[in-house]
């Protein structure tokens, strides 16, 4: 074991328990708020039984799959997740993910397609609780804000396209590629029907002027109520207009997935880009909102909570589980700092499955297809676009690329093609580092030392060189080169590497650190290192790179140690 380095505090005896506020259930619920918290939950209700119902379409699924995901999983995960605010629930990118990615291997709306969308759930729980186990939450961090605007708003546009046909009464094949969609509602538009355009274009106003002059309001709810009144009362659904249909009555009902293990290896794909797009999108708004309300929330556990929510899901007829940005945000406006909203939506929900599905019957489409195109809409991205545009032209084309490849080619393309910018922008920006020559400026008080001009040396004789950047393979070439030119351009005797930005050496740029060290042998210059991280230290030591090299606290003290030794 080596000694402690000189004037390193002492470790202490034993270290002081830190305690995990705010990861017990129902974290922040009181005397004071509870009434708060229950309206709000009444409120959450209104929202998400009808967006739930509308996303159950998007996938493909009978309505009571999108009601069942409202039960179970929303117990699960607010009895377990660290986030006192985010609500978890089916979206529009999974249930557009979850048409796209099944369609492929069942009819929509059958037994066999519902069978899958429960495996699906299934895989994407284990998947969460894996990514919770191994602590792989930085994951999410590869899925960039260009990214997500893409992905998720080239989903958003293939939404949308089969919500207006169903706004117009017009027949398409949901599950199609985005081209037939398209092609599919402009040759049918001849078929528009009249009772569908009116009750899409009422539902539309009611939905925009209501939540421009009164958010509060559960417009939604509203719009599903006022529609199927019409409906009944005028005979629109013998007009042509569709309407929900028989929605099975009854609580969910244990159930497991049989099929065979070739179909389980199938959906593994699919399962994985869901559990990244809500690890990308759900733990940063996680995040954002225990920072902007002052509590703590953890990645882990939050990937934890949507394992469990998701296997809940999938053994209780639901489907795929993910994070909801905008009814979290509607809880925040609405003063919710817990998740007993969400357990009220359970409870509710429930007693609507039991007792009320028979009110659900005669919903219309065209109505369903309004409320989920305004949700949509926000999705597409584009201020965020038209903002990528005007602050980093590169960061716009990633989002582009992303939103076309989400678009003409799929889902599961899209995250592949994700990823693959994600790297590609990662190692562009770590491959050019700033590499700075640095200038001595004759002030003893100043802790730093500014940039120097290129071809200058810090003091006659020494060149000190700061790499703002970890060591690895990415830069390592560019690193050697600029040492190199530093020392050619300067005639420096002795080189000092300023580490206090380095945080990691990988094996290509150790092997780079030691060519650079022969090389200055070579040239009759000796190699020194300053500011040096203590966990660096270690880390160079085990890859034998200071042996001899001389180390200092700061660049003065190389410069004071090292000018008397110039030639």
């Amino acid at each position: 074991m080596s000694a402690p380095h000189a004037g390193s505090p002492a470790p202490p005896a034993e270290a002081a328990p830190v305690r995990r506020a705010g990861f017990r259930p129902l974290a922040g619920l009181n005397r004071r708020n509870a009434s708060r918290e229950v309206l709000a939950g009444v409120t959450l209700l209104a929202i998400a039984v009808p967006l739930n119902i509308g996303y159950a379409q998007i996938a493909g699924l009978p309505a009571t799959a999108g009601l069942y995901a409202l039960v179970v999983p929303s117990i699960l995960y607010a009895l377990t997740v660290s986030s006192r605010q985010l609500v978890a629930s089916p979206d529009a990118a999974a249930a557009a993910l979850v048409a796209s990615s099944l369609g492929g291997l069942a009819v929509a709306g059958g037994k066999d397609y519902i069978t899958l969308a429960l495996a699906q759930a299934l895989i994407g729980g284990v998947l969460f609780l894996l990514c919770a186990f191994f602590k792989l939450g930085f994951l999410a961090n590869f899925l960039s804000k260009p990214i997500l605007v893409g992905f998720v708003g080239g989903l958003a546009l293939d939404i949308l396209v089969s919500q207006v046909a169903k706004m117009l009464g017009v027949k398409i094949d949901s599950g199609g590629e985005f081209v037939d969609k398209v092609v599919g509602l402009f040759s049918g538009l001849a078929t528009l029907n009249v009772w569908s355009l009116l009750i899409a274009a009422g539902s539309l106003v009611v939905l925009l002027v209501g939540r421009r002059f009164a958010r509060a309001v559960p417009w939604a709810l509203v719009v599903l109520i006022v529609a199927t009144v019409v409906v009944v009362l005028s005979g629109a659904e013998k007009g042509g207009v569709d309407v929900l249909g028989k929605v099975e009555s009854g609580p969910p009902k244990l159930t497991w997935p049989v099929i065979d293990w070739t179909t389980w290896l199938a959906l593994i794909p699919s399962a994985i880009a869901l559990t990244l797009v809500t690890m990308g999108e759900g733990l940063l708004v996680s995040r954002s909102y225990g920072e902007k309300r002052g509590y703590r929330t953890s990645p882990n556990r939050d990937l934890f909570a949507f394992g469990v929510a998701n296997l809940g899901a999938g053994v209780t007829g639901g489907f795929t589980v993910g994070s909801s940005t905008s009814r979290t945000a509607a809880m925040d406006q609405s003063g919710s700092r817990t998740q007993l909203p969400s357990l009220i939506t359970a409870v509710g929900t429930l007693a609507l499955l039991a007792f009320g599905t028979a009110l659900l019957e005669h919903i219309p489409s065209p109505a369903i297809g309004a409320i989920v195109a305004v949700a949509v809409v926000p999705l597409l991205g584009i201020p965020d676009l038209v903002s990528l545009w005007r602050q980093d032209r590169f960061e716009f084309v990633i989002a582009a690329v992303c939103f076309l490849g989400a678009l003409l080619l799929g889902p599961i393309a899209g995250i592949v093609i994700a990823f693959v910018l994600s790297v590609i922008n990662v190692t562009r920006r770590a491959a050019n580092p700033a590499i700075d020559t640095l200038a001595a400026d004759g002030n003893p008080d100043s802790s730093l030392l500014d940039a120097a001009e290129p071809g200058d040396p810090t003091v006659p004789g020494v060149v000190v060189i700061r790499l703002a950047a970890p060591l690895f393979f990415a830069n390592s070439a560019v690193f050697e080169q600029a040492v190199k030119r530093a020392v050619r351009a300067t005639s420096a005797q002795h080189v000092v590497l300023d580490m206090e930005a380095v945080t990691d050496v990988d094996v290509t740029g150790a092997e780079s650190f030691r060519s650079v060290r022969t090389w200055l042998g070579d040239n009759k210059a000796d190699l020194g290192l300053s500011r040096l991280r203590p966990g660096l230290r270690e880390r160079m030591e085990h890859l034998e790179l200071i042996d001899g090299v001389a180390i200092y606290d700061t660049n003065r003290t190389a410069l004071a140690a090292l000018e008397g030794r110039v030639a």
